[in-house]
């Protein structure tokens, strides 16, 4: 029975349907408005009346199809189809009047003729008719369809522009299958008021009684202008009542600026951490790359294939791209070819082998540098120390060397809050090279020299997302290393976005750190991530404890101990007053640490002279711990 009714519903409300019944309702709205002309009494000629009523017709069946007003689906009539309505009444009651200022004109009298007086009063009889037909016959359609339909009964959070767009979108698409309950919204002045009859609650009303009992099952999250914070209290608290949680995306995302009621999506980590929109295009950006050749380090890698394409949007001269992943960099490479960006270089290349880096200097004669290249993940390197060396302070050695030496106009050094007090080895060598490039700044005032510090972005290669990922399509359990442990997180593309502004800023030496909002527990995360997969924690996937990693740090830092931060134009781009180095102690201990050679047991020796160059290095759950006791004091602060 319900099939039968819904196909019904849906076959028979075709548009000729909808004119025929509009006709109708015009000739009885005419006939209506002599009974109203004559005082409510019908002492009017009826035959006269009979010879005018396919006059009427005939001008209403010109308007309609001329406005197109009986296209509009009943079932989803809103503004437009009212608008529509008029339009068609107020061109029908035009022709009409300007025909019979014609017959006036030229002295024709006949028994077609429409007194002005009935026409006008029909123009508001009909229209009254018309718009209430379609909201009749709407309530009806719901009524019939509400305990019938499988459609999913949702909330729209949000009752400002973009929950009104999304509403229309549902409503217009008919591969939905939601049934808009209400509008949801925090203004205690739209609480009880009503959108298209859909009525608003309070986000305070949205109790787990109110869901039992207006069976809702998913909210759609519909708001533009949202803190990550207020976002992720929402979803918390609808995912605790069991209710799925869905998001429009930022108006950018849009396709073609308009919304489609197919881009609703689940809630990723990613909407949670971090929702606002990036501005790729910066006019700032714009004019220090325009013409210019532009070589990125660690083109393949999760930073430097952002920061490739974020430039790639600017009017460089030339991008030349290096990277020893040759699979990660062949696939950029056939990004870059398919999106048809031109002047673009790709080079399978190790920064660690000088001859080679220097040949593409020589080649291409770059002139900005963006140096992301660099070994990242703390266990691996904190069990090969010489590897860690070789690439992360020997391989950005050569590069700023061949910077120099190139007189490359700008260098941006692409760093890590792990090198803030680093407890692991990968920390340290990022700070050994962020001291090398704080020496050669000051040494080299033809080259500017940048450094960019921030935390973990979500995404990148070998960050914790992919890996909750991957152990949620494998039914679980997820792994995380201590309850307590915290993070900074930042989108892919805002990193990068910062690191090109950044690289704008200043006369060079400075080192730039991002506001990444408050820090995170990856505890917190993985419990998120198990509820927005749609499973239930810890019933069906669990969380398991694995204690920390060797090297691994409960809270990163952003600062090191001494350094406090100035603020810049931009609000998220802060500058770290760093403390004062020694740089001839400094370049002495780098230059003997790059030339040492991976031999048997030499391991403790290598930490041993990064320690010396790195004082607060001190090493957390390694078996490096034991050389802590030998540097309590900092051995290039001037003193």
């Amino acid at each position: 029975m319900k099939n039968f009714l819904l196909n019904r519903l849906y076959r028979h409300s075709s548009k000729w349907i909808v004119l025929i019944i509009d006709l109708l309702l015009v000739i009885i709205s005419f006939v209506f408005s002599y009974f109203i002309r004559f005082e409510a009494s019908f002492s009017f000629d009826k035959y006269l009346l009979l010879y005018q009523i396919p006059y009427i017709v005939l001008l209403s069946l010109l308007s309609f199809i001329a406005v197109g007003s009986y296209k509009g689906i009943i079932r989803h009539t809103g503004l437009r189809d009212v608008v529509n309505v008029f339009l068609a009444t107020s061109l029908i009651v035009f022709l009409g009047i300007t025909i019979i200022l014609g017959f006036r004109a030229f002295n024709i009298y006949d028994k077609f003729q429409i007194p002005i007086s009935i026409l006008i009063i029909n123009y508001f009889v009909s229209t009254f008719f018309l718009i209430s037909s379609r909201f009749v016959f709407k309530t009806l359609y719901e009524v019939v369809t509400q305990d019938l339909s499988n459609d999913i009964r949702v909330l729209i959070y949000g009752a400002g522009h973009s929950g009104l767009i999304t509403y229309n979108a549902l409503q217009k698409d008919g591969k939905t299958s939601y049934k808009i309950v209400g509008f949801v919204d925090d203004d205690e002045q739209k609480k009880g008021k009503k959108i298209d009859r859909v009525k608003i609650f309070h986000g305070s009303e949205l109790t787990a009684l109110f869901f039992e009992k207006y069976r809702v099952k998913e909210v759609i999250l519909s708001i533009q202008n949202i803190s990550s914070t207020r976002l992720l209290a929402i979803t918390d608290d609808l995912i605790n009542k069991g209710i799925e949680v869905k998001i429009v995306p930022s108006l950018e995302r849009w396709i073609g600026g308009d919304f489609q009621a197919s881009q609703i999506k689940q809630v990723k980590i990613e909407d949670l951490l971090d929702r606002k929109p990036i501005k790729i295009v910066n006019s700032i950006v714009e004019r220090e790359t325009s013409g210019k050749s532009i070589l990125i380090t660690g083109a393949a890698g999760s930073i430097g294939s952002e920061i490739s394409r974020q430039l790639s949007e600017y009017s460089y001269k030339q991008l030349i791209l290096l990277d020893q992943a040759e699979s990660d960099l062949y696939d950029l490479q056939q990004e870059f070819y398919q999106s048809n960006k031109k002047n673009i270089e790709v080079v399978v290349i190790n920064i660690t082998d000088e001859y080679r880096v220097r040949e593409v200097f020589e080649r291409y004669k770059p002139q900005k540098v963006f140096h992301a290249a660099a070994y990242k993940h703390v266990p691996l390197m904190e069990k090969n120390p010489y590897e860690a060396i070789k690439t992360n302070v020997r391989g950005t050695k050569i590069v700023v060397d061949l910077s120099v030496k190139n007189k490359v106009e700008q260098f941006v050094m692409i760093s890590t809050d792990k090198a803030v007090n680093p407890t692991n080895i990968m920390g340290a060598t990022k700070r050994i090279a962020e001291l090398y490039v704080a020496c050669m700044s000051r040494q080299h005032s033809m080259t500017k020299f940048t450094t960019t510090r921030f935390g973990n972005v979500l995404g990148s290669n070998g960050s914790v997302i992919p890996l909750f990922r991957r152990q949620l399509r494998k039914g679980g359990p997820l792994t995380v290393t201590h309850k307590d442990i915290t993070r900074y997180f930042m989108t892919i593309p805002e990193a990068c976005n910062l690191v090109l502004e950044a690289g704008t800023m200043g006369k060079g030496g400075e080192i730039y750190i991002f506001d990444m909002g408050k820090p995170v527990k990856i505890y917190e995360i993985a419990k998120k991530m198990i509820h927005l997969s749609g499973f239930s924690f810890p019933d069906e996937v669990d969380i398991k404890i694995t204690g920390l990693r060797p090297g691994e740090k409960l809270y990163e830092e952003l600062l090191a101990n001494g350094e406090n931060t100035q603020k810049t134009y931009h609000d998220k781009i802060l500058i770290a007053k760093v403390k004062d180095i020694n740089c001839s102690s400094i370049q002495l201990l780098i230059e003997e640490l790059c030339s040492k050679k991976n031999v048997s047991d030499n391991d403790i020796n290598l930490v041993r002279l990064m320690k010396n160059i790195v004082p607060e290095f001190k090493s957390n759950n390694s078996i490096y711990q034991k050389l802590d006791v030998e540097y309590p004091s900092s051995s290039y602060e001037k003193m």
